[in-house]
């Protein structure tokens, strides 16, 4: 459970040391050509060697690989998440001229309701506070007046 103690005594052992030794670089082997069907049939060539010799044979082009699709420079993610931006920023912009519209539309149906408040109270006042001594009423002029068991007597 606990370390030995320190000053316990191991009986001696051998120690062997390995050096590492370096390797010898390694040659790089050429890759191995995989044969690919042609699409066409190809035509058959013969080659004259230097010492005589001929040499019949099909020639194998090399397979190209197909180039990349171009990618655009920036994705069709992006773009759309740009558009959607704009698009909500338009809405937003509608949204606030609405409501300013419908503040103002307010404030005058408001103004309107003050003004014929306004119109139809002076007419009214000038009704009543109008000279109309021709309008035929009666003036009653009352100087002494008695109630006697509630009964008006002039």
């Amino acid at each position: 459970m606990y370390p030995e103690h320190p000053t316990h005594n191991h009986p001696a052992t051998a120690v062997e040391v390995h050096q590492p030794v370096p390797l010898a670089p390694a040659v790089m082997a050429p890759m191995p050509l995989v044969p690919v069907q042609p699409g066409s049939i190809p035509t058959v060539t013969s080659v004259v060697l230097p010492d005589g010799r001929v040499v019949t044979g099909y020639a194998i082009n090399p397979v190209q690989p197909e180039p990349l699709a171009a990618k655009p420079a920036v994705s069709r993610t992006a773009v759309n998440i740009a558009l959607g931006g704009v698009g909500f920023g338009a809405v937003c912009g509608g949204l606030l001229l609405l409501t300013t519209f419908i503040a103002a539309l307010t404030a005058l149906i408001t103004q309107l309701i003050t003004l014929a408040a306004v119109i139809f109270g002076g007419w009214i006042a000038v009704q009543i506070f109008s000279a109309g001594g021709s309008k035929g009423g009666t003036t009653v002029n009352i100087r002494k007046a008695v109630i006697k068991r509630n009964r008006f007597y002039s």
